[in-house]
Order: structure tokens, then sequence, then C-alpha cells
């Protein structure tokens, strides 16, 4: 496979089966075309919108940079203090019940969910990422409530602390972000739809014959 490279002046350089070929290129940036089509997406307000974030205090060093990162992202995209509730649990292994207890309630657009799972020795950092991933998730689906990952998952703590706020950006406001998004999009869906009734499906001609049949054998019994 050819391998391109190329200089700050311009030229590009083609390396290819051993044979080097150089040429002068001026390179342009082209705009992301639009999509023809329209798209329902969320906007990133959090006014008038209701958040919780379930925080783990294991590995807090990690883990309170999230939340100020999250609490943060709230903020700037028009969310109150007062409507910010703060839950901790001891790891990341309670995120996914507490989420699903605060999304029951119905008293919250979305929830953000934050911890950090780095990896030892053996294999329960893989069992608890599993769970917890797979908690979420269902809390979610089950509940109807948009729900934020924002758990590390990492190999070890340099990344830990790259994805907490250094060279990776913070993984809590992105979840933050995620959840804002996520809520005024559910609602959005829910206002186009809200007037539209469920049209009920005729059932097939198969699923006639199969109810027909044991009626026929009652008729023949009797």
């Amino acid at each position: 496979m050819p391998r391109i490279h190329a200089d700050f002046h311009g030229s590009k350089t083609i390396h290819h089966r051993g044979t080097e070929i150089t040429e002068k290129d001026k390179f342009k940036v082209e705009p992301v075309p639009e999509a023809e089509f329209r798209a329902i997406e969320g906007k990133l307000d959090a006014t008038g919108r209701r958040f919780a974030i379930v925080v783990a205090r294991f590995n807090s060093f990690i883990t309170e940079r999230l939340l100020l990162s999250a609490c943060d992202g709230l903020l700037r995209t028009g969310a109150a203090k007062r409507d910010i509730e703060i839950v901790r649990v001891p790891g990341a292994f309670e995120i996914p019940l507490a989420a699903r207890t605060l999304a029951l309630t119905k008293k919250y657009d979305a929830i953000i969910c934050l911890g950090c799972l780095l990896r030892g020795d053996t294999a329960h950092y893989d069992v608890i990422v599993n769970e917890v991933t797979r908690g979420i998730g269902q809390s979610a689906q089950e509940t109807g409530v948009p729900h934020a990952f924002g758990v590390l998952t990492c190999e070890n703590l340099e990344q830990a602390i790259d994805r907490a706020g250094l060279k990776m950006g913070n993984k809590g406001f992105e979840a933050a972000l995620a959840a804002v998004e996520m809520a005024a999009l559910k609602a959005v869906v829910r206002g186009q739809w809200s007037g539209v009734r469920e049209k009920q499906v005729p059932p097939s001609r198969s699923a006639r014959r199969r109810n027909d049949k044991p009626k026929k054998n009652q008729k023949r019994r009797k």
C-alpha cells in the first residue's frame, strides 16, 4: 500500500514498491457536505431541564475531576444549579442500580453516570466493566430516560488522567453534553409523535390459519 508523506511546503512524497515519487501539490480544506435529508437532532440547551449525576467514590482522584467538568458542562448549556442532583455511590458496580432508581422517579430528563475502572492483575476488571456497561444500557432502555456513559475503562492511571482533563479532554464534560442533547432529542421526538395513533396491523394469513385450526378440531370433537 502506498505511503503518502506531506511536508509544510506543499510537496508530497509517495513511497510505493521502493519507488519514491515527489510532486508539488496544494492542499485545500473543503467544507463538510451537508446531508440532503432532514435530520432530527437535539439542541445543546439544558434550560429548564433536570439532571442527576451518579458518581463513584472509588478512584475519587479521577471521578471528582469528571464530576466538576460534568457540572460545568450542564451549567454552560443553561442548566440551573438547583436542577442538578448529585448522588454518590461506593464504586462503579453500584452505578447502574442508583441510575435506575433515579430514572424510575421520572423527575429527571437525563442521568449522567461517572466512574473510573483501572485494569489490575486479575479478571475482576473485565467482569465489572461488562456488568456496569450492561446495567447502564439496560436501565436507559427499560426506563426510557437517557443515560450518559461517563465511566472510564483504562489500562492504567496515566490513561485515566489523560481522559479526566489532560491530553484527551474530559469525559465528564462530554457525558454532560451527551445527556443534554439526548434529553432535548427525546423531547423533540415525543412532541412530533404525541398526536400520532398507532395503527393496528391485521394478522397475516398464516396466523389466521393457526388460530382457526383449534376451532375446527373442537367442532369435529363435538
